[in-house]
């Protein structure tokens, strides 16, 4: 019973943590890279579409994305909907292919993606307390009704504690690394 409660607050942690990496990846740092703009929700007959799903995203040169659309009639589609994201990146259009030029980031431009990091990185802690503290709850119910002993109850409240710090330890980690990786110059 404990261990099952245990193997669900983990596997939920796991997915806060993929999540997380998925949204750091986004953030736009020194480098370019096709993960900010894979996401991007594209509005192509009609439908959202992600951008991944509509042209080949490549990396030319360290600053320079290259987007080659599988159908040349998306193309200024793709082009609307890079200019309308929070991006700040003007789409270069040739006629077949985009190219985006990622100019360097300003100091100010690196404080606040920073910042953009720590909210990111609070969220995904918060994620995880509240998976312990359902998980919690799930333990205390089981030990209401008798299911698990008082010793048992203790000794999952602890291995659950355990799980949550080294999962915000992992998230702690995940933002150290995109720090650097933002002040890098």
């Amino acid at each position: 019973m404990v261990k099952d409660a245990l193997h669900e607050a983990e596997a939920k942690m796991k997915g806060a943590i993929t999540a997380l990496e998925d949204n750091l990846a986004t953030i736009r740092t020194g480098r370019a890279s096709p993960a900010l703009v894979e996401r991007l929700a594209v509005e192509y007959y009609g439908s959202p579409t992600q951008l991944q799903a509509l042209a080949t995203i490549t990396v030319p040169e360290p600053r320079q994305l290259l987007i080659k659309p599988f159908d040349q009639t998306s193309l200024k589609d793709i082009e609307r909907a890079i200019q309308a994201s929070e991006l700040g990146l003007t789409p270069n259009n040739d006629g077949k292919v985009i190219r985006l030029n990622l100019p360097p980031l300003t100091e100010e431009r690196r404080r606040d993606l920073v910042k953009v990091v720590h909210h990111r990185l609070e969220e995904a802690r918060v994620s995880i307390r509240n998976i312990r503290r359902h998980s919690h709850e799930d333990l205390r119910e089981f030990e209401k009704e008798k299911m698990i002993s008082e010793d048992e109850l203790k000794r999952g409240e602890a291995d659950l504690q355990k799980l949550t710090d080294r999962y915000v330890a992992r998230v702690d980690e995940l933002g150290q690394r995109k720090d650097a990786e933002i002040k890098e110059i």
